[in-house]
């Protein structure tokens, strides 16, 4: 059994670690509400944005779609890896680089797949694995829609100029502070929309269907990558306060366990040498 200085000093680093873990966790909570309201005041808007820009889209006719439509032949995958600054938040950011590998080895295992990273953590990782062509951990900095609307024209641009066929989206949406979903999504080319979607509704466009459908496109893929980007924002903090919640409960067993360690060693300690005036008395008696 280990000695009372020892057990004292354990028990003392394990008391610093949970009041460390204790103020992270009160730290993320307070944050999360915040990007909590952000993700959901927007969700709606977004949603609603794709799809009015899908519904529009499959009522051009042939030949008159956006150069963002085009469906070229795949064979340069863009993987766009959005994850953290940080760490100490459990699974978050290794489950996107588990998510940005197996698209790499599994549904594009014959193409050319390069990465963009969001966020250090992606950055360090998918470094390892691939061709990272940009960074842009500043983003998580400043977190506004300006900072994430060059990212999203520098993705605009590049698959424009053919430098990439297909550009996917791997984030954690937000569901609730225990819970995130690891998506995959298409950024680029834009995906159709259903042929039967509103076509019967009767609209009158000013100015035409087209020049509505090329303003907004770049409006909306601005938007779904900062949605994006919001929604693994919010994991991020909800991750951290769950995994800090953890922490400190184990941090507070463990220390229970030591004090209770402790308390028998402090006891054991004193019945020896209660044991050993008692001999030593009755030694002199004899």
């Amino acid at each position: 059994m280990a000695n009372l200085k020892e057990i004292r000093n354990r028990i003392s680093s394990v008391s610093s670690t949970m009041q460390i873990t204790s103020a992270m966790k009160m730290v993320s909570a307070a944050k999360l509400k915040k990007a909590q309201d952000a993700i959901t005041a927007m969700r709606p808007y977004a949603n609603k944005l794709t799809e009015l820009l899908q519904s529009l889209s499959a009522t051009l006719e042939a030949g008159s779609g956006s150069k963002f439509a085009n469906q070229p032949e795949v064979k340069k995958v863009l993987v766009v890896g959005i994850a953290s600054n940080r760490g100490l938040c459990g699974a978050f950011n290794s489950n996107i680089i588990k998510e940005c590998t197996r698209l790499a080895d599994e549904v594009y295992a014959n193409k050319e797949v390069s990465y963009v990273a969001i966020g250090k953590k992606a950055n360090d990782a998918l470094s390892k694995k691939g061709a990272i062509i940009s960074n842009h951990s500043d983003v998580l900095d400043e977190l506004t829609f300006g900072n994430v609307a060059e990212v999203a024209k520098e993705l605009m641009q590049r698959f424009v100029d053919g430098e990439f066929d297909k550009i996917e989206l791997v984030y954690n949406k937000f569901k609730n502070a225990a819970t995130q979903i690891v998506m995959t999504e298409q950024f680029l080319p834009i995906v159709p929309g259903e042929d039967d979607v509103n076509t019967n509704l009767d609209y009158i466009f000013e100015p035409s269907k087209v020049e509505i459908v090329e303003e907004l496109i770049p409006k909306a893929l601005k938007t779904q990558l900062f949605k994006a980007v919001r929604d693994s924002f919010a994991s991020e903090h909800g991750a951290r306060m769950t995994a800090m919640h953890k922490a400190t409960d184990n941090a507070t067993e463990l220390r229970d366990q030591l004090l209770l360690t402790y308390n028998k060693a402090r006891q054991a300690a004193i019945t020896n040498e209660i044991l050993e005036i008692v001999g030593g008395a009755e030694a002199l008696n004899n």
